[in-house]
């Protein structure tokens, strides 16, 4: 990891199951969102609790995607809110947990709600368009990147949304600490290899 990177990696795995970070994790990822949408009750739980398990055996931050009680629970180090969850979580209650967590924006009315929070770090997208999530945004390019890195100083940083391997260079120069992406990993034919190369052109980006 670059000596300047404000996170525990430059890049940043989303995978909708626990084996991923597993799999992942053993090819190197060290920050990865579990993001879990067709699971409640007790089968959530488990996968929640099977994808911690996992981040302990490979020394991997796992992040918990919206499900902020869970991860107080289960004592999950990060979460990931939206900003529709900012409507219900505890900020307070995640904060006294000693629970990191990050905020995702679109807009500057979005931003300026985030960061009234103090969040751990704000995620921008989509930057590129994306099939995989229904969005109420259009792409906002590497130049908002660059916006965003100015308004909010030092504070981490996050690209996501339609971003593969040959773009990620890019929004780092933009001016993300990392970048996040979910099918260029989990819908790769070479998943761990997908880590590898990752890894490497991120590393280099910034050398």
């Amino acid at each position: 990891m670059s000596a300047s990177c404000r996170l525990p990696q430059r890049i940043y795995p989303v995978v909708d199951r626990a084996l991923w970070v597993d799999r992942l994790g053993a090819a190197g990822a060290r920050f990865i969102q579990l993001r879990i949408k067709d699971k409640t009750g007790t089968p959530l739980r488990e996968e929640l609790e099977e994808g911690l398990a996992f981040a302990r055996k490979h020394d991997v931050t796992l992040v918990i995607n919206d499900f902020w009680q869970e991860a107080i629970d289960l004592g999950a180090p990060w979460v990931h809110l939206g900003q529709e969850d900012l409507d219900i979580a505890d900020l307070d209650a995640l904060r006294r947990a000693d629970v990191r967590f990050g905020l995702s924006t679109h807009c500057i009315e979005e931003l300026d709600r985030a960061l009234a929070t103090a969040p751990d770090y704000v995620a921008l997208g989509p930057i590129w368009e994306t099939r995989l999530k229904k969005m109420a945004f259009g792409p906002q390019g590497t130049a908002k990147l660059t916006e965003w890195r100015r308004r909010i100083g030092d504070l981490p940083l996050v690209a996501i949304g339609g971003i593969k391997l040959a773009r990620a260079p890019q929004c780092l120069a933009a001016g993300a600490d990392c970048v996040s992406a979910v099918s260029d990993f989990i819908l790769s034919d070479d998943p761990e290899g997908q880590v590898h190369a990752w890894l490497k052109a991120t590393e280099s980006a910034v050398s």
